[in-house]
């Protein structure tokens, strides 16, 4: 699908991997199991990530660097940029992390969405991510999320037609909007909300459900193709 006069995709994936680079390994070596789980890494944000990517022909920006070493979609200051494991380092260490693996990924992304707005195009950002089938003991009752600020029109807009586009797709799929985390929240989407105009940016966060993850097999890969489909189907009746 290529990307339509006066429009560019973007797709970024901040919690792709779960890598823990070599000079900081020690400080995870009693915590593996933590790093495993959706705490150290979003599952199948990743490949989600590369198949929007391939099918909008759309420039791809994604990590695997685990968001306990530092996480991308959190702002600088955020109480949870880093994993309790990192709290009592240095704040000198600290800051060389940031250096290293976060600001790098902010730059690579600003540079990518302002040379698209400085073309003269209106950028849709989907920032890929996915959630635990349960928390603290509750049961998450969604099957896909889609996060927005509802004060931007344009986000607003293409959430509903997207929902529609997945009833349309998978009737059986449960599609709930800023569900299981608010679109306001703190994030990569967020930032950009702060420093561009919304007539030149639509960030929607897109949140699968672990449990479609996992095992992973021909049900992930139709999900897949029908958050694909879905979302060329929500960008064809997109004008905002």
């Amino acid at each position: 699908m290529k990307q339509s006069a006066g429009r560019a995709m973007v797709i970024t994936c901040e919690h792709g991997g779960k890598r823990i680079p070599r000079p900081y390994r020690d400080l995870f070596r009693s915590c593996q199991a933590l790093v495993d789980s959706h705490r150290g890494f979003d599952p199948g944000a990743l490949i989600m990530a590369r198949a929007l990517a391939k099918a909008l022909e759309a420039p791809l920006l994604a990590a695997t660097v685990s968001r306990l070493l530092v996480d991308l979609n959190r702002s600088l200051g955020h109480p949870q940029l880093h994993g309790e494991m990192l709290r009592t380092l240095s704040p000198a260490l600290r800051a060389s992390i940031v250096e290293r693996y976060y600001q790098p990924y902010r730059i690579e992304a600003e540079r990518l969405v302002r040379g698209m707005v400085a073309r003269g195009d209106r950028v849709i950002h989907i920032s890929c991510h996915s959630f635990t089938p349960q928390l603290h003991g509750v049961v998450r009752n969604a099957d896909i999320g889609l996060l927005y600020d509802p004060a931007q029109p344009g986000e607003a807009q293409l959430c509903a037609t997207w929902k529609a586009a997945l009833k349309a797709c998978a009737p059986d799929l449960a599609v709930r909007r800023n569900y299981p985390y608010a679109g306001r929240n703190d994030g990569l989407t967020s930032w950009f909300r702060k420093r561009l105009a919304a007539d030149t940016y639509t960030g929607i966060e897109l949140e699968i459900n672990q449990k479609h993850v996992i095992g992973a097999g021909q049900h992930w890969r139709a999900l897949r193709g029908i958050v694909i489909v879905s979302l060329q189907t929500a960008l064809a009746g997109y004008r905002s």
